[in-house]
């Protein structure tokens, strides 16, 4: 957990709740958290969700692993002390678009399962929907289609504390939805996780 350095701070509420705020925007907001391995699909399948929601008009935003650290999280490297700040600071980024009444699509590796568990925790905690969608590709398949040469570079020896070759991939124990991208397309998965959305009455 990271420390609170800040000091002589208050929380300011507002005049709005959030059950005022997303009856008036007709929303209700979430997180879906994709997590898998390298090249396993959560971003594609994160990326098509987004397209379609949008299209539905559903306040929706995804949050990708690369994009964010060239912003955001651009001064954190890949140490086990970094990931866990980097997920920490998405878990907190996605809770503020799940209440502002937007669909919050996280595709991050977040490989330690207790990282994960902290931002299910952060959501857990102010009543957030949380939703972790496990993308579940053996690392063969992500070694194939590796469309970054990381796997390539990982193995020679270039990239170290690469998840699935010298460091580990701390898979869900009960994810909320697992998707096979070896075994289902695109927009199977996009549909499995609509159907989830529709079941938890995020969407209609």
């Amino acid at each position: 957990m990271a420390e609170q350095k800040a000091t002589n701070i208050h929380w300011h509420a507002g005049n709005l709740s959030r059950e005022d705020r997303w009856r008036d925007l007709k929303a209700r907001g979430a997180t879906l958290w994709f997590t898998g391995l390298s090249a396993s699909g959560k971003s594609t399948i994160a990326s098509a969700l987004e397209q379609h929601l949008v299209h539905l008009g559903i306040h929706c935003y995804r949050l990708d692993g690369d994009n964010i650290r060239h912003g955001l999280n651009k001064n954190l490297g890949f140490s086990a002390e970094d990931r866990a700040e980097n997920i920490r600071r998405i878990g907190e980024v996605a809770k503020l678009f799940a209440d502002s009444g937007s669909v919050a699509l996280t595709s991050f590796i977040s490989p330690y399962r207790k990282d994960r568990d902290l931002c299910r925790a952060l959501h857990d905690k102010d009543a957030i929907p949380f939703i972790e969608v496990f993308v579940d590709t053996p690392i063969e398949v992500c070694e194939q289609r590796d469309p970054k040469g990381l796997y390539k570079k990982a193995r020679a020896g270039e990239i170290k504390g690469f998840t699935g070759i010298d460091d580990p991939y701390e898979a869900p124990l009960k994810p909320e939805l697992v998707l096979k991208p070896g075994v289902m397309s695109v927009e199977q998965s996009v549909a499995a996780c609509l159907d989830l959305l529709r079941s938890r009455r995020i969407i209609a």
